[in-house]
Parts: structure tokens; sequence; C-alpha cells
């Protein structure tokens, strides 16, 4: 049985039937409600709006439950937002599991499964865009916002407040343990809605709170905590970089015992942890230390997550976005530092901040207290230690030269930590924004298109100042719009799309529409095209900043080069690098394609093509995950890297029609998806589960496996062929070293690989390394049940085709790695 079958009947509906029916459901779950759960239910079961304003680890999300099942209670569609997909993602399955799969679907930008389902988990930004778009009338009957202190968000805060203003008609509960003064939303939801509006914060923590300020080293402080049973311990970094490097200092401390090692390794099984960051976190994790951020695989993340819910780490080492949604058991958070980088400069922690990862301490059920400790700053140890040594001689004292903060840095001290205790997070503030996709979506809108942006503009949360700010914006992209031939005003004087608007244009990927027309311009019969449609999609996707900056200054490196060989004078180089960027394919072509499709589409004007070359870059350069990794010094970023690649991959099947793929542009998609499930198959494999949400789903393993990566036959021969083909292309550089490192074992050392290719360039002044080097009909291939024989044949200049590589693959030696086996039998000509 879900929830939904104790949905109560027409004769015993109401308030008090919905709350017990739910209650009573709670009990045969083993749990007893908290008061303010009680409260907090009482009054949405009763119609009104909720402003949950309570600790983390307080049962907030059963409260939500509630919420939808007192919608569904009433026949009214209830729509729950969060800010990050992930979330969302997370909280629909658990949603399916309670109200059973066909009641609930999710909307994301990327996927849409179930959408007239009558429970919606959306991100913030899709509500916003429907509310937008339809206002009274869509049909929302409820909304659940979670993390709402995200409305402060100065680019995202847009997307919690619209659904406020624009849906009237809808009851509202508000989730969040840090939204400060909430006194100004209580009086608005009700204006707005009619509903009263009651707010809960009187909860007290499941787990009590201890705070302290160390005094002691950073490794004294970490021994001390060991020493007394405070771990799982939680160690807070501002960066990624310095949450490795921390953890691997912290080797030098014995973690565990004997057995605890051995119940780790056991647990962690056959595993498979690939080369750079994997060796260095299997070495972490058998000592008992967790590293955990938002650069790591999802593999990764997952694995300390579950050996820290066994018990089995004392240590994670990891950032400050704990604070949302990590799903790691913590006794003890301990700051590194109370300043943060916030992108523009160094600052202290707001108290939002500071409470939201505090939050994170003691385990309701587990633990009787939280501790929370924060780092003195080494200087500050350092001054008081010269200050002790002095004693009580004034003069000594006098003569101590204290030490400040390291330049860059932002001091702090007791008083700081003591403040941030006490305060109350800031109050949250508007961050109202207009755009092209607004003044669309509300033009979409049955009735006075008018009169709807005339009320959002000024009936919004913003000060008058910042309101006029809003409407000369709006008037100005009205202007070029009606200039456009986008709206028009008809003869009575109602302003209106000329054309229908593209219905989920705000709702999906806004810039696949472009997409679809740029593959118009392209030429399918050229060899480079499987690669330009690659360009074209990559182009729409968000930045991988980490990878664009690696690229950069590599080819930056390589220019200097180039430039101290050609006798470049020190100035002018520096003045050419300047000029020096990433790699960014038919940038002309889409540059010039953009500004026309703008003309038309002017929404696009919200959103900004990046050109950009990850995924084409690896194919061109044939180089696996792990090599393009290593390649670009990416080992603190695989995670990022490996979303991106499966971003590019939905974007290409899910964008891509039928009458624009070639069977080398299939056999590129093949690749890359195989790609992808072979380095973290849980990328993908969430994405698939969407298709069937209510199928029973195995629990994951931690030893686990990807499906044999031979299955896939036509994805397998393409790994096949960029591992013969990276090969050609390391020859054709003179790179022996690297040649000599991939099939070094099998005897082909750097040196015999010298001699081949010598006797090559003896007979033919050239090796092609380009499209048509590159193709399958290059490529001879004898498939056998164990075994593949396979030859590279080279591109000679003079079309001879006489020279190449023969090799072997092995089967079951390339499922246990994920990858191609090869073994190099000749380099020669037939």
């Amino acid at each position: 049985m879900t929830l939904t079958d104790r949905l109560p009947g027409p004769d015993s509906s109401g308030p008090d039937a919905v709350f017990e029916a739910f209650q009573d459901w709670v009990s045969e779950q083993g749990l007893v409600l908290y008061p303010h759960q009680e409260e907090a239910l009482i009054e949405i079961a009763t119609g009104a709006n909720v402003i949950l304003n309570t600790p983390t680890g307080s049962g907030k999300s059963l409260v939500a439950a509630g919420a939808h099942f007192a919608a569904l209670a009433d026949g009214r569609t209830t729509f729950y937002t969060a800010p990050i997909k992930a979330l969302v993602s997370e909280k629909f399955f658990a949603l399916c599991q309670i109200f059973g799969a066909h009641n609930v679907g999710m909307l994301t930008g990327d996927a849409s499964v179930n959408a007239d389902a009558p429970i919606i988990c959306c991100t913030a930004e899709i509500l916003a865009n429907l509310a937008l778009r339809e206002g009274a009338g869509a049909d929302v009957g409820q909304v659940v916002m979670d993390e709402f202190h995200f409305y402060a968000e100065p680019d995202r805060g847009w997307a919690w407040q619209v659904p406020l203003i624009e849906l009237p008609q809808a009851q509202f509960l508000l989730m969040s343990a840090t939204l400060g003064d909430t006194s100004r939303f209580v009086g608005d939801l009700t204006r707005r809605t009619g509903r009263q509006t009651s707010v809960v914060s009187n909860a007290e923590r499941p787990v009590p709170l201890l705070f302290e300020y160390a005094m002691t080293p950073l490794h004294e402080t970490i021994e001390e905590l060991l020493s007394t049973k405070q771990a799982p311990v939680y160690i807070v970094h501002f960066t990624q970089a310095a949450a490795l490097e921390r953890a691997q200092s912290l080797m030098s401390i014995n973690m565990s015992t004997k057995a605890e090692k051995e119940a780790i390794a056991a647990a962690i099984g056959s595993f498979r942890f690939t080369a750079g960051f994997g060796r260095t976190l299997s070495r972490l994790v058998r000592h008992g230390i967790g590293v955990h951020h938002a650069g790591m695989l999802p593999k990764y993340r997952r694995l300390v997550e579950t050996l820290a819910q066994a018990g089995l780490l004392k240590v994670i080492c990891g950032t400050d976005t704990l604070g949302v949604g990590i799903n790691v058991p913590i006794r003890t958070v301990l700051f590194t530092g109370l300043s943060k980088y916030d992108g523009v400069k160094t600052r202290l922690l707001k108290a939002r901040e500071f409470h939201q990862i505090a939050g994170r301490a003691g385990r309701a059920g587990y633990d009787t207290l939280g501790t929370v400790i924060v780092q003195a700053p080494d200087h500050v140890i350092d001054n008081e230690r010269a200050l002790a040594k002095a004693g009580d001689d004034p003069k000594k004292r006098r003569k101590v030269v204290r030490k400040k903060p390291p330049e860059g840095q932002v001091g702090y001290g007791r008083p700081t930590f003591d403040r941030l205790i006490e305060a109350d997070p800031e109050p949250l503030t508007s961050s109202f924004q207009v755009s092209h996709a607004m003044l669309l979506n509300v033009l979409a809108r049955n009735g006075d298109p008018y009169q709807a942006m005339r009320h959002l503009l000024t009936d919004n949360h913003e000060e008058p100042a910042a309101q006029r700010r809003h409407i000369r914006r709006a008037i100005a992209i009205a202007r070029a719009l009606i200039a456009g031939g986008v709206i028009e005003r008809t003869p009575e004087g109602v302003y209106k799309l000329t054309d229908d608007l593209q219905l989920d244009f705000a709702l999906n990927q806004a810039l696949s529409p472009f997409a679809l027309a740029c593959l118009e311009l392209l030429d399918k019969e050229t060899p480079e095209y499987p690669l330009d449609v690659v360009s074209v999609i990559e182009a729409t996707l968000e930045d991988p900043r980490q990878v664009l900056s690696a690229q950069r200054q590599k080819a930056r490196g390589e220019a200097v080069n180039a430039m101290k060989a050609e006798g470049i004078e020190y100035d002018q180089r520096m003045e050419l690098l300047e000029e020096v960027t990433w790699p960014r394919p038919l940038l002309e072509l889409l540059e010039g394609a953009y500004e026309t499709y703008r003309q038309g589409h002017p929404y696009v004007a919200d959103y900004e093509i990046k050109p950009k070359s990850v995924v084409r870059d690896m194919y061109e350069r044939a180089m696996t995950f792990t090599e393009y990794i290593s390649f670009y010094g990416l080992s603190r970023s695989e995670g990022l890297v490996l979303r991106y690649l499966a971003d590019a991959y939905r974007a290409l099947r899910q964008t891509v029609p039928e009458d624009a793929r070639t069977e080398e542009l299939g056999d590129l998609i093949e690749w890359l998806g195989e790609l992808v499930r072979q380095v973290d198959s849980s990328l993908l494999d969430e994405w698939e589960r969407l298709r069937n949400p209510g199928a029973v789903v195995e629990e994951v393993r931690l030893d686990d496996k990807p499906p044999a990566v031979t299955r896939n036959v036509r994805a397998f021969k393409v790994l096949v062929r960029n591992a013969m083909f990276r090969r050609v292309e390391l020859a054709a550089l003179g790179r022996y070293d690297e040649l000599g490192e991939l099939d070094g074992e099998s005897g082909w050392t750097a040196q015999r690989w010298r001699d081949a290719i010598d006797d090559y360039f003896d007979e033919y002044d050239e090796l092609g390394t380009g499209s048509s080097a590159r193709g399958p009909a290059l490529l001879q291939i004898e498939q056998g049940p164990a075994l593949w024989t396979v030859r590279q044949v080279f591109e000679d200049p003079e079309g001879d085709h006489d020279w190449g590589i023969d090799a072997t693959v092995d089967l079951a030696e390339s499922d246990e790695a994920g990858g191609a086996a090869i073994t190099i039998v000749a380099v020669g000509p037939h």
C-alpha cells in the first residue's frame, strides 16, 4: 500500500480526517510526530500557508509529505521545488515510494516524467516559468518550496519570488533551517492568497549542538576528537584543493584499528578505482579518511557516503557545500576557518552560511549531542602561545611580535565566533530580475498581458527605486520585441504575440531549437559532419569552467613554446597570448547563426551560446576519460567533466533528429554514452530509470560494476578505433615515451616504437591524422568470440595504405578494465 491508498473517502473528508489518516500512516512507519510537525500539519490541513523555519534534522521532509497528502485529499495538484536537480531527482524517487510512481512526476529542464501527475517535483525555475505563463489560471493548488533561503540568491532568487506573486490560488509551504525574520512574508502571503499564514519556528533541535572554539593546532584538535569518540568528523574547507590536501596530511594520524581497516577493505570489495584521484581516494578511505566535494565522480561520493553511514570513516574532508542535501552522517562539524572567497572577494561567513553548515552536526537517533568546532587561525594560536610563554611579565609581553593574518585573508577571532553563534540568519532580501523570457511568458498568458506585467513589476518585493529600474528594462525589452515583429499591438490596444510561443521554450534546454536550426547549415557529406554536430550541441551547454581554463593554459603553454622557437620577443609574446583561448570550433558560423536566429526568437537573448570543445577535443585526441583527465590535470574536477559529458550525451540523444544522423554520428553518440557509463554508470542509470520510475530497483552495491563494455558492439568498435588511432597520433607526433607507457608491458617499448616508425618515415614524409585517417575505412576488424584481431592502416601521402599497426583485443580483459584491452602484435607494412 502507498500513502495515496490512505486518502479519506468522500464521506470522511475534512481537515481532521486528513490529519488522522496521515498520522496513522506515520505511526505505521515507526515514527512519532514532533510537536512542531503536528502544528505545521494541522495548519496545512486546515488550508493555511505555513512557513516552516526549523533546524536541520527536525523532519521537514515528513511535513512536506503530509502537505502533498492534504492536497491530494482536496483534489489539488501540488508542486515540490528544490534548488538543484539532484535534490529534485532524489525527492522524486522518494515520493514515488510513498505515493506510487503513477502519482508523481518530475520536471527539471532536461527531464520530463509523468508531467500530468498530481504531485510534481521540479526546480524552482520550472515552477516560476509556469507561474509567469499561466498565473492564477495555472493548475497549481499547492506549492512546497524547499531550501527557501535561496530566495536571496542574486542570480536565481527571482524564481523563488515569482510563484508567491503570480499564484494567489495556491497554498504555500516554505521550508528552510535558516530563514531569519519571516514577518514580511507572513503579511504578504496572507494578502495575496487570502489564506491565514502561520510560522512554525518553535522546534527544538532533536540533537542539541555544543559550540567550541579550538585554540590548538588542527592536528591536535582532530586527535582529541578521535580519542574522545567524537567521530565521524566533517572538516569544512572552502576549496576542493584544501579539502584534498588536508585529507592527505592526516594520513600520519592512526585513524583506524586493524579490524576497522579490514572492515573497510571488505566493504569496498572489488570497487573499481581509476587512475589519478581514484588511487588517492582508495589509499585515503582504507586509512579511514573520506573526501567529499562536488568535483568528485558520483560513485566516489557514494562510496564515501556509504562507508560513513556504516561508521567506517572517522574523518571526512569536504567543502562547505554540505549545507544542501549531502547524505553524510556527521557527529562533529569542524570549521577550518570562518572566511571564504565568494567569487568576488574574501569575506567572513554570513550567519546563514554558518548555521546552514553547523546544522549538519548530530544525527537524530544516533547522537545525543552534536559538536561544532571552529578552528582558531594559525596566527592567533601562535600569538597566544607566544604570550603564554612570556607569562605575566609585562616587559616580555610587550616584546612579543604579534603575527597578522596572511595577506589576502580576512582575520577573525573568538568575537566573530561568538557573534555567529548568537546571530539569527540575515533577513532574506529580494533578488527580482526582468528578462526576455519573463516578458514572453506573460504575453503568452490569457487575458490582458499589460495588466499582468504591470502587476508583476509593481507588486513584487523590491524597493521602489529597484522597481523603477525593472520597469525601464521591461519597456526596453518590449520595444525590442515590437521592433523584431515578435509582439504587436491590436486595434483594441492590447499587446500580444504575433505567433504562438513554443510551449516549452523555457522549460527545457532553451537553445535546443537554435541548435536544430544550426544543424541545417552543416553539410552531411563532409568527414567533419559528426564532430560539427557535436560542436553545435556543445555550444548550447553550460561551460565546464575548470576544463576550459585547463585547455586555455595548455594552449598558451604550447603557443609560448612555438613563439620562443620563432624568436618572438617577450612583450610581443605576452600581447599575443591574450588572444589564445580554449578551442572554439565553428565560432563564426555559430555567432552568425545566433544573431540571425535571435531576430526572430528574441527570448534567446537571455541565453548565451558558448562555443567550446570538450567532447570533440576528447574524440579528436582519441583519449580515454582517464587519459583526458591526466592530460589537462583535472583530477580534482573529474566529476564535473563526467557530468558535462553525460549532459552532452543526453543533449545529442534528445536534440539531434533521426534525419540529421549519419552512421558515423550514431557511432560517436554510442561511444560517448558507453564512455560515461564505464566511468560511472550512475549518471545514465538514473536517466534511464526515470523512464520507468515504478520499476523495482535493486540496491546498488559498492562493488557493482557497469555493464560489460563489449556488450555494446557498436560503441566498443569506436573504443577500439580510438585506442588504435591514439597510437597513430602519438606516432605522428613522435611521442615514443607515451607509446612505451601504453604498450611497454607487451614488449613494445619506446625504443621499439621509435625504430618501427623511423622505418615508416624512411618511406613516407607524413603520417596522416585527419578525419579520413581516423575513419572506419582504415580500421580492419576480425571479430572472434574471445579475441578480436585488428589492423589500423596508416594514411600515407601516396595513398598506398600498406603500413599499419596489428593488434589483438582481449574481450574478457576489456570488460574487466571497462575499455579496449589492446596488445600490439606488429607495426609495419603488409
